[in-house]
């Protein structure tokens, strides 16, 4: 992989985070409202999943890349 196609796929990448992210952040409020009237539990739990999910996909596309970069390696 050219540095070229490198760059466009991680500004592709980073733009497609940063998009489930603003987005799940405008509607987690409302979201986290209505679960607050069925437990303020379960709306505790939704919240820690969302930050979970915000770490997580880094995580994820960190084991992507350290996986595609030894495949590159080893040819």
């Amino acid at each position: 992989m050219s540095e070229k196609s490198e760059t466009k796929s991680a500004a592709i990448a980073a733009a497609v985070i940063m998009l489930f992210v603003a987005s799940s952040y405008f509607f987690m409020p409302p979201l986290l409202g209505w679960l607050s009237d069925i437990s303020v539990w379960l709306a505790y739990i939704v919240a820690a999943l969302f930050v979970l999910a915000f770490f997580g996909i880094f995580w994820v596309r960190s084991k992507f890349q350290k996986k595609r970069d030894e495949k590159n390696q080893s040819q």
